[in-house]
Parts: C-alpha cells; sequence; structure tokens
C-alpha cells in the first residue's frame, strides 16, 4: 500500500512540474510578444520612424527638387541639413556639386536664394550687384543698410495698400525706439532696416495669417502709445537676428511657418546662436513643407521636448534620416524617440502605425494575461509541492481567490512593466500654469501690487497620476494579501482561542500596508535626490497616505470585527462547558 500510494503522490508531482513550467513559458512567450509591439504611450519607437520614412523623400531629395525649382537658399539650408543629421557624404556629392553649378548658372537667384518680384527695388543696388558677381548666399540684412536701399524700399512700399504695411512703415517715425536708435539719425540705419524688412514681409504676404495680425496689432498698439515697446521690440531684435544668418528665400520660407510669438522668439534664439540646433530646425521646417504652421511645428517639438534640447536635436537628426514621413510622424506624434531595444515584426509595426489605441490595448493585454500565467503557475507549483496541498489549495483558493490574488499581482506587473517601457513617463512634461499660490512676505508688503491671490486647481499631470496608480495597486495588492491571511486563519479546522493567537501573530502583516507605504515615499524622495525622476512631493507623499488608509481599512474593517468574533466565540465556548478551552485562558 505504500508503494502504491507514492506511485500516485510522485505521478502528481511531476505534472505539476510540467504544468509550472508549462505556464511560466508560456507566460514568458507573451510577455514577449507585448514587448515586441512597437507603440508606446508617451514616446515613439524608431521602428515606426523607419516605416513611416519608407518611400517618402529623403532630405536631399527635396533639396534637389527646391534646386530645380529655382530655390538654391531653401536647398542649401536642406543640405547643411542632411550633413548635421549624419547623412552619408557619398549621398550628398552630387547635390553639392549641382548646388554649385546652379550659382554659377545663376548668380542672382544664389544671392537672394531664389527669385521674388518684391525684390526689384533691392536687386538694383550696387550692393546687391556686387554680391551677385559672387554669386553667393546672402544674408538679407546686408542689403537694407545702404541709404539707398533704404530710400527705394521706402518709396515702392509707400504706395501700399495693406493697412498692416502702413502701420509698420510708421513704425520709422517713433523716438521712443527702446534698444534701438531711432531711425533718422546717426546709428538709426539698423532700426530702419528691421521696420523695412518687417513691412516687406508683410507686403509679399510672407507670414502666415497668424503671425501677420501679430505684427499688425503690435505696430499699432507701439504707434497707439508713442512707444516701441517692449513686445514689439523683441519682435525685431528676434527679426535682426534672423536677417543677419538667412538670405531672402530662407528667411521668407521660416517665417511663414511661424504662427506665434513664442515660436518666433524661440527661432531668434537660436539663430543668435546658431550652430547645429538652428541648422537641424531650419532643415526640419523646409522637410516638413507644405503643412500649415511647419516651422511652428519643428520649434515647439524641441522646446517642449521632455528629454531637454540635445535628445531633441536626436529625435530630429534620426528622423531626417529617415525621410519627410518620418519627420511628420514625428512631429504629428509630439513625442519622444524611445530607443529601448525592441523587436518589432512588421505585422506589428502596421498595427502601431495605422491603429495605436489597438496596439497600445493588445500591448498591455499580452502583458497582463503573461504575468497572470507566470504568477498562477508559480502558485499552483509551490502549493502542489508543500505537504497537505490539495486541502490547503481548496480552502484558501476557495471561490476564486487564488484567481483574484494573481490577478491584481499582474495588473501590478502591467504597471511595473509600464513604468520600465516607457522612460519619458517619469520626466517632467512641459510647464503648465498649475496650482499657484501667492503668500505675503515681509519683503513685498510695501508693494501692494505684488500680493495677489490665485485661485489653485486640482490639475495633475500624467506623470503623477501614474505613480500615484502605481502606489495604489500596491496597496491593492497588500490588502488582498491581508484578506487572504484572514480568510486562511479563518478555514483552519483550530478552536477560537487558537485562531487568535494566530491572528495576533500576523499583526506585521496588517502593518505591512504602511511600510509599503513608506519605503514608497522613501525611495521617491531619494530618487529625486539622486535625479533619476522629476521632483514630485505630490506623488512621493501619496504613498504614505495610501499605505494609512490601506493598514485602517484592514485593521478596522476586517481585523478588529473578526477578533470580535473570535472572542465572543470562545465565551460562548466557555459558557457552555466545553471542556476543549482551558479557563485560564479565556479570561484573558
Amino acid at each position: 500500500m505504500p508503494a502504491s500510494s507514492a506511485a500516485p503522490a510522485s505521478a502528481a508531482r511531476s505534472s505539476g512540474r510540467v504544468s509550472l513550467w508549462a505556464g511560466v513559458l508560456l507566460g514568458l512567450a507573451l510577455l514577449l510578444a507585448a514587448w515586441a509591439v512597437p507603440v508606446h504611450l508617451r514616446s515613439l519607437a524608431p521602428a515606426l520612424l523607419a516605416r513611416a520614412g519608407d518611400g517618402t523623400p529623403t532630405v536631399a531629395d527635396l533639396a534637389e527638387a527646391r534646386l530645380d525649382a529655382g530655390q538654391p537658399g531653401a536647398a542649401a539650408l536642406l543640405l547643411a541639413g542632411a550633413r548635421t543629421a549624419g547623412a552619408p557624404a557619398s549621398d550628398l556629392l552630387g547635390l553639392e556639386t549641382a548646388l554649385r553649378a546652379f550659382s554659377q548658372r545663376e548668380p542672382v537667384l544664389a544671392v537672394w536664394g531664389g527669385e521674388d518680384p518684391f525684390l526689384l527695388p533691392l536687386t538694383r543696388q550696387p550692393a546687391a550687384r556686387a554680391a551677385a558677381q559672387r554669386g553667393e548666399s546672402t544674408p538679407v540684412l546686408r542689403f537694407f543698410v545702404t541709404a539707398e536701399a533704404r530710400s527705394a524700399l521706402r518709396g515702392f512700399l509707400a504706395n501700399s495698400r495693406v493697412a498692416a504695411v502702413r502701420d509698420t512703415l510708421a513704425l520709422a517715425e517713433l523716438r521712443d525706439t527702446g534698444q534701438f536708435v531711432p531711425a533718422g539719425v546717426a546709428g538709426g540705419q539698423t532700426y530702419e532696416a528691421l521696420v523695412l524688412l518687417a513691412a516687406l514681409l508683410q507686403q509679399g504676404e510672407h507670414l502666415s495669417p497668424a503671425f501677420a495680425r501679430v505684427w499688425r496689432d503690435e505696430a499699432r498698439l507701439a504707434l497707439a502709445q508713442a512707444a516701441l515697446g517692449e513686445r514689439a521690440e523683441s519682435l525685431l531684435i528676434d527679426l535682426l537676428a534672423l536677417g543677419r544668418r538667412l538670405d531672402w528665400r530662407q528667411l521668407t520660407a521660416l517665417a511663414g511657418g511661424v504662427e506665434t510669438r513664442e515660436a518666433w522668439a524661440e527661432l531668434g534664439r537660436l539663430a543668435r546662436a546658431g550652430g547645429e540646433p538652428f541648422t537641424l530646425v531650419a532643415a526640419a521646417a523646409l522637410t516638413d513643407g507644405g503643412r500649415v504652421g511647419s516651422t511652428e511645428r519643428v520649434v515647439n517639438h524641441r522646446r517642449l521636448h521632455t528629454g531637454g534640447e540635445e535628445e531633441a536635436d536626436a529625435d530630429l537628426r534620426l528622423a531626417l534620416l529617415e525621410g519627410q514621413g518620418a519627420l511628420r510622424l514625428l512631429l504629428d506624434r509630439g513625442v519622444p524617440v524611445n530607443r529601448q531595444p525592441v523587436p518589432a515584426p512588421d505585422r506589428l509595426v502596421e498595427l502601431a502605425l495605422l491603429h495605436r489605441g489597438w496596439a497600445l490595448a493588445l500591448r498591455y493585454a499580452l502583458c497582463a494575461a503573461g504575468a497572470y500565467l507566470i504568477l498562477l503557475a508559480i502558485d499552483r507549483g509551490l502549493r502542489g509541492a508543500a505537504p497537505g496541498s490539495a486541502s490547503a489549495v481548496s480552502t484558501a483558493d476557495a471561490g476564486g481567490a487564488l484567481h483574484a490574488r494573481c490577478g491584481v499581482l499582474a495588473l501590478v506587473a502591467t504597471g511595473a512593466f509600464l513604468v520600465v517601457t516607457e522612460p519619458n513617463l517619469g520626466r517632467a512634461a512641459p510647464r503648465i500654469e498649475g496650482v499657484t499660490l501667492a503668500m505675503p512676505v515681509l519683503g513685498n508688503l510695501a508693494d501692494p501690487d505684488s500680493l495677489r491671490s490665485v485661485t489653485p486647481t486640482f490639475a495633475m499631470d500624467l506623470h503623477s497620476l501614474l505613480a500615484i496608480a502605481l502606489f495604489g495597486a500596491l496597496q491593492l495588492t497588500m490588502y488582498m494579501v491581508c484578506l487572504a491571511k484572514i480568510r486562511s486563519i479563518d478555514a483552519l479546522p483550530l478552536a477560537p482561542l487558537v485562531k487568535l493567537r494566530l491572528m495576533e501573530n500576523e499583526e506585521n502583516l496588517f502593518d505591512g500596508g504602511l511600510y509599503l507605504g513608506i519605503g514608497g515615499t522613501a525611495a521617491a524622495l531619494v530618487f529625486q535626490v539622486l535625479g533619476l525622476v522629476e521632483p514630485n512631493l505630490l506623488a512621493a507623499y501619496s504613498s504614505n497616505l495610501l499605505g494609512i488608509t490601506c493598514v485602517a481599512l484592514v485593521k478596522i474593517r476586517h481585523v478588529r470585527p473578526y477578533k470580535t468574533n473570535l472572542i465572543l466565540s470562545a465565551q460562548d465556548l466557555v459558557a457552555s462547558g466545553d471542556p476543549s478551552v482551558p479557563r485560564a485562558a479565556s479570561t484573558r
């Protein structure tokens, strides 16, 4: 009999091991499949950029098309952007040769970057003729500083029927011009040249309607106040930086894609600094050409990038190398590139590119299913290896408790998977107006205008919500573990006093939510000090608050009533004269 009973037990253990490994392997396969889905919440997989750029024009192709259209200025910017992005020199050699040949064949167009009928008053000037002999692209502002050119432009623009042009020209009559020297006096050539350049941009309709209204409103405000004002002055300062770096057609191509003052200011800042960032932005704006606000889109992507300017430039380089479709996808999504090594099958790339929502659902469903299978297999394998496992499983897992516990832990694992595969979730989002409180201090009491009361809001960014959700999932897991322990003790065939002692022995477990909450807060603060995550006290202290809530709920809602029932049951047994209950123990 012992031998015959040992054989089924051995066969059961062998079957349990097979089931354990089968569940683990299947779960790992699902996790690998989830990892292979190239879609993210706040980042973009390089595989999607490569697929979006497949079959679309490259930067060199667009430069060649611009050159064929008689726009050598834009072609030169695109060529410089291709070099900066790291395109092979062999792919650009033919374009460089064609650009030099065009400059020798059409020196006038090479100087201005292209043809424009509104340039006639300037092309006849001696400075323009001298530049045409060299056949080199020339910053446009150099042609506006001579007295002859400014006089010719004033006469040409004075007859304009556009009210905004006339208002802009009237700025030259102001005497209060801030940092600029007023026009008409020694040193005022720069100010008058900028006014004329701004008026010519509006006359030729080279500004977007939205940004043209910005220029018009600032000009009218300055005329009404008889002073240039800081806002109009900043517009001209940025125009100065661009006019000293770009030829005419390059300037019109970039300025035409600007729609807001913020993007104009950022473009001017980049022009003053020069170097690779400005080249990348200019080339990307021209690559995205044909879209409304192309320059605006590129500047805002770089300005609002959560990884900083260096990572934004790296993303632009990668997109420019992949082609026009890749750049447009990057700007449309408006998120950083996720450079984690991920296998990307073509079918999954197509799904993520065409149906992003379905791809996200598939990714996290596969992750949750894989984690659930692994946890379920391990739990059953451990229980199957323990003595008396059959009875333990039948009691502790009554009512599907095992499946519920594994499901909750699988959701926690999915949250961890989300954090690991989404590095940009822990980064600070662009600064948005949120909770702002103005508190009076001694230094401000003398200035009543500085004491402002701002109504607080309850707005929170995405990574704060995700951190709170992660801490909440951990506390929910601890809550489920505590309930499972109470049910397992209740299911034991023991006397009430013994169960009461077992409950007292589990006090540390019932306080586990508090320990977990304190640990989460401490870990979050340490990560913030080390610079691994952005400072966020709300997310850090939410862990402690959720831990206190969990422990209070467990002890008040479950532990205390259950202990009360055990005490009353023990007293009932004593009153009935049950000899199995020691009287001394019952009176404690």
